[in-house]
């Protein structure tokens, strides 16, 4: 604390100025700063040149670094120096604000006397590069030239930076190469450029050229040669580095978990001696990405019990972690930690979050995220959009698309795939065909392969085999296997056996080791009662190595996660699943409930037999086990692996009824919300 005198009116002025540069120089902390600020706007001092300047170097001071403040003192400064100049612009560029940086930037050329020097024109060329803003660039690059600064070695090396990160690596490339005195720092901005725009040959050769390296030079190659897939040459490297630093090592564990090998990541992240919050969030997202959910809440967990702070990156990967596994309780303490640490919605952790909410089976909380939000951006309502629809809510998601435009915000692709998806899951042909044909008339969006997989899945659903089938076949790109396997399932749900084996033939032609497509030929066959054909696809698959996925439930219960398969018995509260499916069996008789066995697809003699096969389920387990262990008022939410089949449906509804329990199922298609005897899907799915 500063112990500032009472102001004396008839001290002298020199010994009150003296006084005040001794304070000013002295002080260090945010609190003394602010004292002695507010001192001299008292004494009437603050707008001698000598004050307002240091005042304006302790605010934009790392340490301190109160953009706020900064600016008020630059506003009521009345003459401006090219420094106070060249400080507000540095400090805007230090908080992550280049836009603004750039503007005032040009406010100086415009209303200002003074010009910019070397210290101006890195700063802003820095800026322009953060925002990949190459056009304002070139035309910064042109004043260099036109006032001298075309040769100084700060400015040149800054101007290679921006054009490699603005992926413009042929003007980098003329920039360096008119440089005669080339430093370290000018090697390594063309040498990442090189990296980043995956140009390896290049920038290996650069770096073989380079009469000096530093851990930087090396780092560059190594991320380099990790992020385009080639991590044999990134370890050489790594093992060849003379000293490694912290982002050799983290670019290496990114380079891993990218390659898919989350398991040499892993060994990486056990030898470091020191790790940041860079190489923590590096490893959830990895594990993340490899859908290893379980392994990224865990060291999630294990990164907050080392005291380290989660960054925006962190909690994004350890929501679509929880998203992965439905694990609602669990996201809703990271929501409840992330509101009470003030972290801001309004970017992609708002996304996430409503994603989050929507693939854990809460589409009532998600909304309530998206309604907090105050400023919505594109990605806030594409996340609602793609929730709702997931859920059977079309009619919302219509409605707040139709809303979203009334305001003036233009969907992206991915907002079309939301509605298009919308109109998939409520089988609204019509709107799905408006909605495509708007995005290219409207829009001016050309259709990408997530598009017309939508409109043709809709078709399908809706049993327009014929038109889906024309549409593949005038497709202007080159279907996919998901939209052969589209066809075939759709040919499956509505037994059409030429269009089937048709897209079979196609989806194998793709993909000969594709399994879904031998699983829903063999399962289309099966429905239909072709024994000979189920048994000639399952010789196939035999005879390539191939294996069905076994059916997966799972559901939570107090953080812990249950999973079942058909007929498991391994759970410790077996007994007591095995009871209720019992007593459900009954329950579901007495409601006149007569099972499906068409739906049974494995050759089994006997409709005794097949109704038994149908009652161990995967799903029907983890019903059995959240009527049990699940409070009642509270749904029980399940996501299964596979779709689920029609007679597993068709007894959800009726144990909804029965047991008076909303039940929530996440199947590989969609969302079923299931109470009082119906579901949310409207038995379309």
């Amino acid at each position: 604390m500063l112990k500032v005198p009472a102001f004396q009116p008839l001290q002298q002025p020199h010994f009150r100025h003296n006084l005040q540069f001794s304070l000013l120089q002295s002080s260090t902390t945010p609190e003394e700063v602010t004292q002695i600020h507010a001192w001299t706007v008292k004494t009437g001092t603050f707008h001698y040149p000598f004050v307002s300047v240091r005042l304006l170097c302790l605010y934009s001071d790392p340490k301190i670094n109160n953009l706020h403040y900064v600016r008020s003192i630059f506003d009521k400064t009345e003459e401006h120096t090219l420094f106070d100049w060249n400080t507000i612009i540095k400090c805007y560029i230090a908080n992550c604000r280049s836009n603004e940086a750039i503007l005032l930037f040009n406010d100086l050329l415009c209303v200002s006397a003074v010009m910019p020097d070397n210290f101006t024109l890195p700063c802003v060329i820095k800026g322009c590069a953060r925002l990949r803003a190459l056009e304002e660039g070139k035309q910064i690059h042109g004043l260099i030239l036109k006032i001298g600064f075309g040769s100084d070695i700060y400015v040149q090396s800054s101007l290679v930076s921006m054009y490699s990160k603005c992926d413009n690596i042929i003007s980098a490339q003329k920039v360096f190469d008119k440089i005669t005195n080339k430093d370290l720092v000018l090697w390594n901005s063309l040498i990442d450029g090189y990296a980043r725009n995956g140009r390896m040959q290049m920038a290996s050769t650069l770096f073989d050229e380079m009469p000096h390296r530093d851990s930087f030079s090396w780092t560059a190659l190594i991320d380099g040669y990790s992020k385009c897939g080639d991590i044999t040459t990134a370890q050489k490297l790594f093992d060849m580095m003379p000293s490694r630093n912290l982002v050799s090592w983290n670019a290496m564990i990114n380079g891993y978990m990218k390659s898919g090998d989350y398991n040499s990541a892993r060994r990486l992240f056990n030898h470091m001696s020191e790790r940041n919050i860079v190489t923590w969030s590096s490893m959830i997202a990895g594990y993340e990405l490899n859908k290893q959910f379980k392994e990224a809440l865990i060291l999630f967990q294990k990164m907050m019990e080392v005291n380290l702070i989660p960054n925006d990156a962190s909690l994004v990967s350890a929501l679509s972690a929880v998203s992965g596994l439905a694990l609602v309780s669990k996201g809703r303490w990271l929501h409840s930690y992330i509101e009470k640490n003030g972290f801001k919605l309004d970017g992609v952790l708002g996304t996430s979050l409503i994603e989050m909410y929507s693939k854990c089976g809460s589409i009532e909380s998600a909304l309530k995220v998206f309604q907090a939000i105050s400023t919505k951006k594109v990605g806030h309502w594409t996340a609602i959009i793609v929730g709702l629809g997931n859920h059977g809510l079309a009619s919302h998601a219509l409605d707040l698309f139709t809303e979203m435009r009334r305001i003036g915000l233009k969907p992206n692709c991915i907002t079309f795939v939301g509605i298009l998806n919308a109109c998939n899951h409520a089988g609204l042909v019509n709107h799905g065909q408006k909605y495509f044909d708007m995005m290219m008339n409207e829009y001016q969006i050309e259709p990408e392969i997530e598009h017309y997989g939508c409109l043709v899945d809709v078709l399908c659903r809706a049993g327009n085999l014929e038109e889906a089938k024309n549409i593949i076949d005038e497709m202007p790109i080159e279907p996919n296997e998901v939209i052969w396997m589209s066809l075939l399932s759709g040919s499956k749900n509505h037994k059409n056996i030429e269009i089937g084996e048709y897209a079979a033939r196609r989806v194998i032609e793709l993909s000969s080791n594709t399994i879904g497509s031998f699983v829903l030929l063999s399962n289309m066959y099966a429905s239909l009662g072709r024994w000979d054909k189920v048994s000639e696809v399952r010789e196939l698959m035999k005879e390539k190595g191939m294996r069905k996925e076994p059916g997966c439930s799972s559901i939570e219960h107090k953080g812990s996660l249950h999973e079942f398969i058909v007929g498991d018995k391994s759970h410790p509260q077996k007994k007591e699943i095995y009871s209720k499916l019992k007593e459900m069996k009954e329950r579901l008789t007495c409601m006149g409930h007569v099972p499906d066995t068409t739906q049974v697809l494995l050759h089994i003699e006997g409709e005794k037999e097949k109704e038994a096969e149908l009652e161990n389920h995967s799903e029907r387990l983890a019903i059995a086990f959240g009527l049990i262990n699940v409070e009642i008022g509270s749904p029980i939410r399940i996501v299964k692996n596979l779709r689920v089949c029609n007679d597993c449906h068709n007894v959800t509804k009726l144990l909804s009824q029965i047991y008076s329990r909303e039940i929530i199922v996440r199947d590989n298609s969609r969302f079923h919300h299931f109470k009082n005897g119906s579901c949310s899907c409207m038995d379309y799915w």
